[in-house]
This record gives structure tokens, C-alpha cells and sequence, in this order.
């Protein structure tokens, strides 16, 4: 990894927006990006037409896309952006917009993920997820992430000796931080019996191993630190940021994935080292993910994740780590792929937003991962940003 990507200064992160999850809607996708946007718009005092580019993520847009909602919005912006990555997709969106207001190919850039969700949106999604999915895994009887990730959580158990306990930590850890910040689908405390004893899913995997599918959605805006003094909004700083696809290929099943091969150079362009890192936002679609970012990302060794995690607070208001302190996809529920940009948002909203119900205290440096697109044995997306308090 020889490439160093270039500064991010003078780029600023504002206005973070959560559209409240439900776990089902009769409103299509259209109706989750128009109230994120007109939130962004209602807390930045800008009128829509100043939005002269779009960054979007979605599973159930289509057949629309950006341009499409163009038309919906009555805007006519001169910068597009749709990403089809998953979980990778808001830190994607993040510095693709960044780049966009650097080079002045745009000056206000609304990065959203959003999707709807019904009866029948998640099975569509499973059955038409990816060629992969249809060819490598359809034909023998399985189909959906459930079964790819029992599979890698296996590996991982067996292979480092860690325990539905050890994995049940990070669960149980996000359902506070989750009733702290008053947006969990999963709305009741969660006890390790509670965990334990879940019906199984796809052994070793159990219930609360899982995220709930919603609707819902992500946001924030993106313009240059000028422009935001200008509008008096708080903002967030990007302190460094990259992304790796196909990291891995030869690995037989999944242990690791890009972050490990990008990281020194993150932390050499931002100038900490994770010992400086306030709060970890990581994408968390399955506990055992979880647990390879924070080895990866150089938290703590491969393999070692486990004992981290059992001798360091994930909590919101612990002394250890404060970890996905909107309760992540495992409980605040998992948006379609507005999942790839809550911790983003999160992290946003640490570091801008005062009076929070959940505000981590002296939360000045934010790192957020992304991992997207499951194929039949790995995801093929990983990415991190480094941000900090302005």
C-alpha cells in the first residue's frame, strides 16, 4: 500500500440526520430521502436549491436513482453520486463529496442512505442480493447473509478460541448504548441469559447475533469549513480516510479483511494512533465483524479481540472504549444501506451536537470502518475515516 491519499483540510462534516427507524413502512425509499434532506435543510437554514450535489446509497431505490430524485426534490444539482456498496457506503460517500468540494465541483453536497421496508423488501434484497448469491450459494439450498456469516463466525470461534459470551459482550453493550440514546428497534435491556438462550438462526449464530431489518435513514452534509462557519453550524473534520475492495483474495475463509493493510498509513496521516481514538464506530451487521475491526484497525492483536472486549467498557459513559454509541445496526436495526452510514452519522453527532442524551464525554477523535457486499464467504468492501471535533 504505497498510495497516501491527500489532505482533507478545509472540508467540514455537518448537520448529521437520523430519519427514526420503523421496522415496517408503507412509505417507499423517496419518502425516507426527502425527510433527510428537508431535516438537513431545517437545521442548516440553507434553502434546497443551495444543495448542488447528491450522494446516495439504497437497496430499495430502484428502479429510481439519484437523478431520479432530482425530479422528486424540484432541485437541480450538478454533481451525482450513487453507491452500491452496503455497509462501505457512507464513508464512500463521505470522500467521494469531499473531493467534490475541494475541487469546486460542488459546494453543498447531501450524502444520504435511506431504504423503505415491507413484508416482502427483504426477501427481494436476498433473492437478487448479487450474482454470487444466485450462483455460489442459491444452488445449494441457502440463501441470505445469515449462513455465510455462521460460517466465518465459526472459523473464528474455532480458530481463537472466542465464545457466543465473548460475542454477546458487544450485543449486550450496544442495546445500552442503544436505550441510552433512545433508538433501539430492540427496546428492552438485554441480560447475557437473554443472549444465550436466543432461539439459533444459523448455529453458532442465535437471534441477537442478527441485526432487524427497517426503515429508515442516514445523512449528513458535506461543504467546506468557510461555508459552514458562514451558516454558524458546528462541524466535524475528516483527519484521514481510505478504502481497499477484495482485500485478502486467497484467504480461504474470511479473518480479516483491508483495514490491516491501509491502517499505519491512516494513523501516520492523522497523527494519533488508536490509543488517541475517544470513540470506535464500526459496521456491525454480526458481532464477529465487530471483533475483526478492532484487530484490524490495531486495537488489539488478531485473535485477541475477545479478551479486549472482556477487559475494556464499550459503553457510551464507560472508561474504556465507548463503542457504537447509537447501539449500531445489532440494535438500533439495520436500515438497508443506511446501515453503511450510522456509525458516520454517529460520530457526526459526538462531535458537533450538544445536549445529547448519550454524549461521550471529551469525544474529540472519532474512527469510523465500513464493510460492504457479502459474497459467499466475505465482504468485499472495507474503509475507515478518522475525524475529528473542529
Amino acid at each position: 500500500m504505497n498510495a497516501k491519499p491527500k489532505s482533507y483540510e478545509g472540508v467540514a462534516l455537518v448537520c448529521p440526520v437520523t430519519i427514526p427507524y420503523q421496522r415496517q413502512s408503507d412509505k417507499q425509499a423517496e419518502w425516507f430521502f426527502g425527510r433527510a434532506l428537508a431535516e438537513m435543510l431545517n437545521d442548516s437554514g440553507l434553502d434546497k436549491n443551495e444543495i448542488d450535489g447528491i450522494a446516495i446509497s439504497s437497496f430499495t431505490l430502484a428502479p429510481d436513482s439519484a437523478v431520479s430524485l432530482t425530479n422528486y426534490f424540484s432541485i437541480s444539482p450538478r454533481w451525482l453520486e450513487t453507491i452500491p456498496l452496503g455497509g462501505a457506503s457512507g464513508v464512500v460517500a463521505m470522500r467521494r463529496a469531499a473531493r467534490a468540494i475541494q475541487s469546486g465541483d460542488a459546494e453543498v453536497i447531501a450524502c444520504i442512505g435511506a431504504d423503505t421496508a415491507n413484508e416482502t423488501s427483504f426477501s427481494k434484497l436476498i433473492d437478487n442480493f448479487s450474482g454470487f448469491s444466485t450462483n455460489a450459494v442459491h444452488p445449494y439450498g441457502a440463501g441470505g447473509p445469515n449462513t455465510v456469516f455462521s460460517m466465518i463466525t465459526r472459523n473464528y470461534m474455532e480458530r481463537f478460541g472466542a465464545s457466543r459470551e465473548d460475542f454477546g459482550r458487544i450485543c449486550i453493550s450496544q442495546r445500552e448504548n442503544a436505550l441510552a440514546a433512545s433508538r433501539a428497534v430492540f427496546n428492552k435491556t438485554l441480560s447475557m441469559e437473554d443472549y444465550l438462550n436466543a432461539r439459533v438462526i444459523a448455529d453458532p449464530i442465535h437471534l441477537f447475533d442478527c441485526v432487524m431489518p427497517c426503515a429508515g435513514a442516514e445523512s449528513f452534509l458535506v461543504m467546506s469549513v468557510e461555508r459552514a462557519k458562514s451558516l454558524n453550524l458546528p462541524y466535524a473534520k475528516i483527519l484521514a480516510s481510505d478504502e481497499l475492495y477484495n482485500a485478502y483474495p486467497d484467504d480461504d475463509i474470511h479473518i480479516r479483511g483491508g483495514w490491516q493493510l491501509f491502517r499505519e498509513a491512516l494513523y501516520t496521516a492523522a497523527d494519533i494512533g488508536p490509543e488517541d481514538v475517544n470513540l470506535l464506530q464500526t459496521y456491525d451487521d454480526y458481532p464477529v465483524i465487530v471483533m475483526l475491526q478492532m484487530e484490524d484497525l490495531g486495537f488489539c492483536e488478531k485473535g485477541e479481540a475477545a479478551e479486549f472486549i472482556k477487559n475494556t467498557s464499550l459503553s457510551w459513559n464507560g472508561d474504556g472504549l465507548p463503542h457504537n454509541t447509537s447501539g449500531g445496526q445489532l440494535s438500533a436495526g439495520q436500515a438497508g444501506a443506511a446501515g453503511g452510514f450510522i456509525g458516520l452519522v454517529e460520530s457526526i453527532r459526538q462531535l458537533t451536537t450538544k445536549n445529547l442524551e448519550n454524549a461521550v464525554s471529551n469525544a474529540n477523535i472519532a474512527m469510523v470502518s465500513g464493510y460492504g457486499m457479502v459474497i459467499y464467504d466475505r465482504c468485499l468492501s472495507s474503509n475507515a475515516a478518522i475525524l475529528s471535533r473542529a
